[in-house]
């Protein structure tokens, strides 16, 4: 692993005192513009970051922080998913930092520097739907960066879910029970995983020759009553005659609309949620192994901090369809 540039790399390549540069780092307005301007160019050329942990750190110790950015923490998967990588990092040892980039490339961007400067150990990243700069535009070096649940433009250890043939199985399923015409509601297929979904959805319709129908493509469903109000629209529009959630918003959505609007269309949704084993009938969903998936993200980046420099290895982890009878068509809720 490169070293990592000191205060001291800075003050030779700047040609200033040691004094100097510290009073740069610390935000000292009194330095001269020329000065300044040295260190500044010093700092972008060497990729010097401050290193606010240093205080607490003896000589040769590192912080035994993992930061974990994730896309939403208020969403259960991503909760589930923090937790179990808290517990794989916490069997070595590790300290986990967790942030939300809410899907925003600039927040994202921000929690990066903010870790970075922190000097974590490591880095495990949900990354944004909308990216900002690219991890190929940071300058080295950098800690060992482990992708979760999505993939990025840069070479690094990478953990996901088999999104296209869950969604397969689960639009197979409505299939079978009779549906043709599902309507595919979920948030942005800018989104890795809800591209990837879509795609299994119309794997599973082109199979069975029948016609892709547009209208009944939602992804604008970013929150549960948007999902809710999609839903809505397709009963009062009649288009659909089954509703495949692709995540676990947009099935909580299309249940609060199967209720307004007293009518109940053959559902399956994608990962699993509370309400799902407990409405009539128990909703059928794709489930993901979010425990797996913490684990090897944890194991991964862990493996690379005890020096394992074999190549970048990306993990698919399978996904499972548990029908409890919500894809085929029953009265009342």
């Amino acid at each position: 692993m490169q070293r990592k540039p000191t205060m001291n790399d800075v003050a030779r390549q700047a040609g200033v005192a040691l004094k100097t540069v510290s009073r740069y780092v610390n935000g000292d307005p009194t330095i001269g513009p020329d000065f300044a301007e040295r260190i500044r160019l010093a700092i972008d050329e060497l990729g010097y970051r401050r290193n606010m942990a240093a205080a607490r750190i003896r000589p040769g110790q590192s912080a035994k922080m993992i930061g974990l950015i994730i896309s939403d923490l208020s969403n259960p998967y991503f909760a589930a998913l923090a937790r179990a990588i808290e517990l794989g990092a916490a069997e070595s040892g590790y300290m986990l930092i967790i942030a939300s980039s809410e899907d925003n490339g600039q927040r994202h961007d921000r929690l990066v520097d903010r870790l970075l400067e922190q000097q974590v150990d490591a880095i495990i990243d949900v990354p944004p739907r909308s990216p900002g700069r690219t991890w190929a535009q940071i300058p080295p070096p950098l800690p060992p960066l482990v992708f979760v649940d999505r993939p990025a433009d840069f070479a690094a250890d990478t953990v996901l879910a088999d999104n296209a043939g869950g969604a397969h199985a689960a639009t197979r399923a409505l299939l079978d029970a009779g549906a043709r015409s599902i309507a595919f509601v979920g948030d942005s297929v800018e989104i890795f995983t809800m591209g990837e979904r879509l795609a299994g959805y119309r794997r599973a319709i082109e199979e069975r020759g029948l016609r892709l129908d547009d209208a009944v493509v939602v992804d604008t469903a970013h929150t549960t009553d948007e999902a809710m109000r999609v839903v809505l629209d397709l009963l009062g529009r009649g288009h659909a005659d089954a509703v495949f959630a692709a995540n676990n918003r947009a099935a909580f959505g299309a249940l609060r609309a199967f209720r307004l609007g007293e009518t109940f269309l053959p559902l399956v949704g994608f990962d699993e949620f509370e309400a799902a084993a407990l409405v009539n009938p128990p909703i059928s969903v794709v489930t993901q192994d979010i425990a797996a998936m913490g684990r090897a993200a944890a194991g991964l980046v862990l493996a690379r901090l005890a020096g394992d420099d074999s190549p970048f290895r990306t993990v698919v982890l399978p996904t499972s369809l548990m029908l409890r009878g919500s894809e085929r068509l029953r009265p009342g809720i």
